[in-house]
């Protein structure tokens, strides 16, 4: 195969063209310009593009990565060489997909090539599948290892093994292993299937057995609670009959508490007739509870008035007395007080009564015996006199100082002087407590007019209580209202409920109450319907199981097919043990066919300095010099050395897998040195006689060569 020359609307190409050559084409550009893209674009061309791969936080996918900067639909072309025949592949953009759009033509007839599509354009002209091509012709400085791929070792295993990789030895190798396992794989295969079949057959005749013994035991368990349902529904009927006669009891009774509440609503109704109406018993009421709360307020305002002063009184001798009165009787109880105390006048009298009767009896003696007894008698009562009224004048002054006790009478007066004052005190407390209590007074009056007005001569609680009275009097007739027409409420309720009920023939020796038969018959009821449902479930079930005879003969022919497939079974496992030790032997003879060709190219990119490559089954690489004693693995190996022992690598491997293929490198050559790059230049030369090698660069060393 042949390329003649892309064209690209692929990343940063934006209808980018390639034309190359027969032969070796190095293509020499730098950094940037779009070497790997064009390496991705050919990949993208043959393969498709893989549009479920998922970009991740260190790489991203194809179709994100390679987008047309420019914004433009991703598309592509390329003409080539196939078979002699030149025809041109394209890829375009449909609706969201990129390159979801393929068509293969030839190039100058337009006709259609029906054998290549979209999902088998690499393989059919590559001749190798896309991870096979990537390993072997497809050669990126980025993964120049040779990593394990299932495609590229079957088809390496194929041509070590019988020397064509067609894939015989492998397809027979494949079909044994699918034969057996399609006898025994795990949990699957013929064999598997058929133990399962066995033990559902197994089980399934386990099963219909015990539902069988299930249905049994329902069916008895079912008859048992039939009979129980009647007995419970005789029961009912008892119990109905029962309560009819109860309720034709009750209507008796209803019908008599009904007339009882009648008469009291009659006898209330007149009654309240003679009374006031509720309206004005509740204005009276309200307005005498009003009054008493305001009354309280004001007596407890009241209680709490400062106390009125007392007015002072003069005290004895003056009591009752004005204090001009006091003061005119002790100025003269003074004055007597002061005049008992000398009794001039007594005195004088009795020394004029002695001398009056000294003369008398000078008279007497003259024997002047009438004017001189006259004489006498009168002395001796002016002397009688004298004495009596100096004696009464002691006695007054006496009784005077017990009335004042105090001997001085300028003391006398000390206490109205107090009294005076003490009065003066009394008016100024008098006036400030006036001027306090005389709001509360007013009101107290006018309290008491509405008292008089509400109450009469009643008390303010016997009137509220009379009130109250009345009031009751109206709430008994409203409770009187309503208890008889709830009597009559409840009596038609009853009259209603009242049916007639005969009673039941059948005996009954049952004693639950009517809720408890109630829950008894739900009881049953609920259980025969799970019954039944279960029942229905069992029967269902057995109709799926199937027929006990047919599941009994199918377990038969079971067996005997269990029996042929372990046959079966033991036969391919002889067969695929014998394939298995021809395989080896001939793996043994023919496996160093690549590893050979591998490091006479190494040799030749390392001037004869490696004699020894191997080769591993997982593609892993040792090499040794001719001054080692051993061989060691590719990671020993410097950058350079190891990028030639994986190029000699893909070259032998893309030989014999990849003839008509073309190759293609990428930067694969930046970490040789000159003279190892020029001896790897000069096999690409020779390959290149035999088919197309594109060779991108961005060192021009490879081109001056």
């Amino acid at each position: 195969m042949r390329i003649y020359k892309m064209t690209a609307t692929f990343g940063k190409l934006e209808r980018a063209t390639l034309t190359l050559e027969p032969g070796l084409n190095v293509i020499t550009a730098p950094n940037e310009w779009g070497k790997s893209t064009w390496c991705a674009f050919l990949a993208a061309m043959f393969y498709g593009l893989d549009t479920r791969a998922k970009s991740t936080k260190t790489a991203l996918s194809d179709k994100e990565h390679y987008a047309p900067w420019s914004g433009a639909p991703m598309e592509g072309r390329i003409d080539l060489n196939w078979q002699g025949r030149d025809i041109t592949i394209e890829r375009r953009t449909r609706q969201r997909v990129p390159l979801g759009d393929f068509r293969a033509y030839e190039t100058a007839s337009g006709l259609k090539i029906p054998e290549l599509t979209a999902a088998n354009c690499g393989q059919t002209l590559l001749g190798v599948e896309q991870t096979v091509f990537r390993r072997s012709s497809f050669i990126r400085l980025a993964d120049m290892p040779v990593t394990q791929d299932e495609a590229l070792r079957r088809r390496l295993n194929a041509l070590v093994t019988t020397g064509d990789d067609s894939g015989a030895a492998d397809h027979l190798a494949a079909e044994l292993k699918d034969l057996r396992n399609k006898c025994r794989f795990n949990k699957t295969g013929l064999l598997p299937q058929a133990e399962s079949r066995r033990s559902d057959l197994s089980a399934r005749l386990a099963e219909l057995q015990e539902l069988q013994s299930q249905s049994e035991k329902l069916t008895a368990r079912q008859e048992s609670l039939n009979q129980w349902f009647k007995r419970l529904k005789i029961h009912q009927k008892y119990l109905e009959y029962a309560a009819a006669e109860e309720n034709v009891n009750r209507m008796a009774k209803a019908r008599e508490a009904r007339d009882q509440t009648a008469a009291v609503l009659q006898g209330q109704e007149l009654r309240c007739a003679a009374l006031p109406q509720r309206q004005e018993a509740e204005e009276r009421t309200r307005e005498l509870r009003k009054f008493r709360e305001e009354w309280n307020a004001l007596s407890a305002e009241h209680r709490t008035l400062p106390q009125a002063p007392a007015e002072p009184q003069l005290p004895p001798p003056f009591t009752g007395m004005t204090v001009q009165e006091a003061r005119a009787m002790a100025r003269k109880d003074a004055e007597v007080y002061v005049s008992s105390g000398r009794a001039v006048l007594p005195t004088l009298l009795a020394i004029l009564g002695l001398i009056g009767l000294m003369g008398a009896v000078a008279l007497m003696v003259l024997k002047i015996y009438l004017p001189g007894a006259l004489a006498a008698a009168a002395a001796l009562a002016i002397v009688a006199w004298g004495v009596l009224e100096r004696k009464n004048m002691k006695k007054q002054g006496k009784g005077l100082l017990g009335k004042y006790r105090d001997p001085d009478p300028g003391n006398w007066t000390v206490p109205i002087d107090n009294y005076e004052h003490q009065m003066e005190q009394y008016m100024a407390l008098r006036r400030e407590y006036q001027d306090v209590s005389g709001d509360v007074e007013v009101r107290y009056m006018v309290m008491e007019k509405r008292r008089a007005a509400l109450c009469g001569a009643q008390e303010p609680e016997d009137a509220l209580d009379a009130w109250q009275q009345v009031l009751g009097s109206w709430d008994a007739l409203d409770t009187a209202r309503r208890e008889a027409e709830r009597a009559q409420s409840y009596y038609e309720t009853i009259c209603a409920m009242v049916r007639p009920a005969e009673k039941p023939e059948a005996e009954d020796t049952m004693t639950s109450n009517e809720e408890e038969t109630e829950a008894l018959l739900r009881e049953c009821l609920e259980e025969q319907q799970r019954c039944l449902g279960r029942l229905g479930q069992i029967q269902g079930r057995m109709e799926a199981l199937g027929d006990k005879k047919a599941l009994e003969e199918s377990l038969a022919q079971m067996e005997r097919r269990i029996a042929h497939l372990e046959q079966t079974y033991t036969a391919l496992t002889i067969a695929q043990e014998t394939l298995a030790q021809a395989r080896a032997e001939l793996q043994r003879r023919f496996a160093p066919r690549i590893s050979k060709r591998a490091q006479e190219l190494l040799g030749r990119m390392t001037g004869g300095r490696y004699e020894t490559l191997n080769m591993g089954e997982d593609f892993s690489l040792q090499a040794g010099t001719a001054e080692e004693t051993t061989l060691r693995d590719a990671l020993w190996r410097s950058d350079g050395t190891m990028d030639q022992l994986y190029l000699a690598l893909r070259l032998a491997v893309s030989e014999e897998l990849t003839k008509d293929a073309p190759i293609i490198l990428d930067d694969a050559l930046v970490r040789f040195d000159d003279r190892r790059m020029a001896s790897a230049m000069e096999i690409l030369k020779e390959l290149a006689g035999q088919r197309q090698i594109i060779l991108f660069t961005c060192q021009g060393r490879e081109a001056n060569v």
